[in-house]
């Protein structure tokens, strides 16, 4: 049987105008900044107007570890959000935006999959509305702006040899990760080592994603930390005057994106930090808007639950002083056959087995969801074809046993209507009590943070710094920065720090190389394994198959 491809289902789609998705959502037309028919940007104007409005409840969509057999955790977002309206739920989805990096990589679009998708799928993956656009001019501007104060004549005594701001740009590109620059003679620039990241590891997309609003979005502008003096002081973006015209360049961008899904439901798609590298969640603005504007809000975390779902909650919620109702963790027998020893190439095939000894890894993320968070949750089992029933049949009975049900998610093939039984456990959880907690304490040091985060989340045996990283927390103890949350920066294909260690691996501890301050998002980044901020290629990128008709039609994006 031919299936078609998610951008032919999504062109076939017959989409709203965005005027009637607002309308959908309660949002009156003097919040809407229309980007052509089918996309607007809504007026952050709109939360100060309902602020005594009570807030919708939240739901976060996390998942198990990933492998190359795929999860879905879009899929499942974008299906759960239309099954609720489905059910007769008032439900908005909050997502991040997709980066132009792994769109022209490996992974392809990111605007979900099948019968599941945000529209338009084309737009979405590509620009969008330029909010990454605008991102990566505000972090260049400061990198700009350091490197001309140096030229003339260094006011600051800034150490070129302890500049941490590197330059971004939102692509792939491993030739960017460390270079030389102001080469050419006196005139030219001070000739530094320096180095690209890629846009959404920027710290100025945290900033974006984690700012309450446009003055909060300046203040932490104007905290980060760019490098320090030759005796060894922090020098700040407001030492440079940037914060001003950084906050200009990002006043549209932070606006929220409101667009749809498949099947209509408003979605806003808005930020896209990386979960391995950064916080991994979409903006406190679009997430705050959304709970305004309906009963139910459905939201994601990138990569697994010990990354994105772990940031989202540690992070995000600590923030914002958001409080979730329920977390969704998506599996597939598929990935889970795959932790438990079986190559990509046999997948399809039954084997319990297999199964048995990759659920472990199912299990762990389901406890620390429950025990150290303390939310109720369900497990979604995104459906394939080839899933046998004696295979769902072993899930549901393991994840019982914790207490825990299992709902069979058939979004990717039909929309909304494969989302209706997943939806209907969902709002049964969000009627539950829970006691929300977060895995650790802010007044915890730098090191017990590490350890924590470790041992409960990962469920190693402990951590250990490097020399290197124990002089920087030394040092960023001294400077007052300890009391700030850690964002760990860690492969998501274990919950080790290293990616060979599949399932839910023990007798092992994480290493931490590098301790850095994002002073203006307010966290710690831990720094493990060989984890870096500016991705590469692939030997066969995703790009060399995308293309443009005469038309204008966009082919291969996935």
């Amino acid at each position: 049987m031919a299936y078609l491809t998610d951008i032919e289902i999504a062109q076939a789609c017959h989409m709203q105008k965005i005027t009637e998705v607002a309308k959908t959502a309660g949002i009156d037309e003097k919040y809407l900044e229309q980007y052509g028919n089918y996309k607007a940007k809504i007026d952050y104007s709109l939360l100060k107007d309902n602020a005594d409005k009570p807030d919708g409840k939240l739901v976060l969509v996390t998942a198990i570890t990933p492998t190359p057999a795929g999860e879905g955790k879009t899929t499942t977002s974008v299906g759960l959000a239309d099954g609720m309206r489905k059910i007769g739920k008032n439900c908005v989805t909050a997502l991040r935006e997709p980066s132009l990096g792994p769109v022209f990589g490996i992974k392809g679009g990111a605007a979900g999959g099948g019968y599941a998708q945000v529209v338009p799928m084309e737009d979405i993956n590509l620009h969008f509305t330029g909010d990454f656009h605008a991102i990566g001019a505000a972090n260049n501007l400061l990198a700009a702006m350091l490197d001309n104060h140096i030229q003339q004549g260094n006011q600051l005594g800034i150490d070129p040899k302890q500049i941490t701001w590197k330059r971004a740009v939102d692509m792939n590109d491993r030739q960017l990760r460390n270079i030389v620059d102001g080469l050419g003679g006196k005139m030219q620039g001070v000739p530094r080592e320096d180095g690209f990241e890629i846009t959404v590891a920027s710290e100025i997309m945290a900033v974006f994603c984690l700012a309450s609003d446009i003055m909060d979005l300046k203040a932490r502008l104007a905290r980060i930390i760019v490098g320090y003096t030759y005796d060894g002081k922090p020098v700040t973006a407001h030492d440079l005057k940037a914060e001003g015209a950084m906050a200009a360049l990002l006043k549209d961008a932070l606006k929220p994106n409101l667009v749809q899904t498949l099947e209509g439901t408003p979605a806003l798609v808005h930020g896209g930090p990386f979960a391995n590298i950064a916080h991994g969640c979409n903006s406190i603005t679009a997430t705050r808007m959304a709970l305004k504007l309906a009963d139910y809000v459905i939201t994601e975390a990138g990569f697994a639950a010990d990354l994105g779902a772990e940031k989202f909650l540690d992070i995000k919620c600590r923030m914002a002083g958001l409080t979730p109702s329920a977390v969704v963790i998506v599996a597939t027998v598929r990935a889970l056959k795959y932790h438990g020893g079986v190559p990509k190439a046999d997948l399809n095939n039954e084997n319990l087995d297999a199964l048995k000894k990759g659920l472990p890894n199912l299990l762990q993320h389901v406890s620390n969801i429950r025990d150290v968070f303390g939310l109720p949750c369900v497990v979604a089992i995104n459906a394939f074809p080839t899933d046998t029933a004696a295979e769902l049949k072993m899930v549901e009975e393991e994840c019982k046993k914790l207490g825990v049900n299992v709902a069979l998610s058939e979004v990717w093939a039909k929309g909304g209507e494969g989302g209706m039984a997943l939806a209907e456990e969902v709002v049964r959880l969000c009627e539950e009590p829970n006691n929300f907690h977060q895995s650790y304490e802010l007044d915890q040091s730098i090191e017990e943070k590490l350890d924590q985060i470790c041992r409960r989340i990962y469920h190693a045996d402990g951590v250990v710094l490097t020399p290197n990283a124990k002089k920087q927390a030394a040092q960023l103890t001294e400077l007052g920065f300890d009391k700030m949350p850690i964002c760990m920066a860690k492969t998501q294909y274990s919950f080790s720090d290293d990616p060979a260690l599949l399932g839910a691996p023990s007798g092992f501890t994480v290493t931490v190389r590098n301790l850095k301050v994002s002073a203006g998002a307010g966290f710690i980044v831990a720094l493990t394994g060989d984890i870096m901020t500016m991705p590469g290629l692939p030997k066969s990128p995703a790009a060399e198959r995308i293309d443009v008709d005469e038309n204008g039609v966009i082919t291969g994006l996935f």
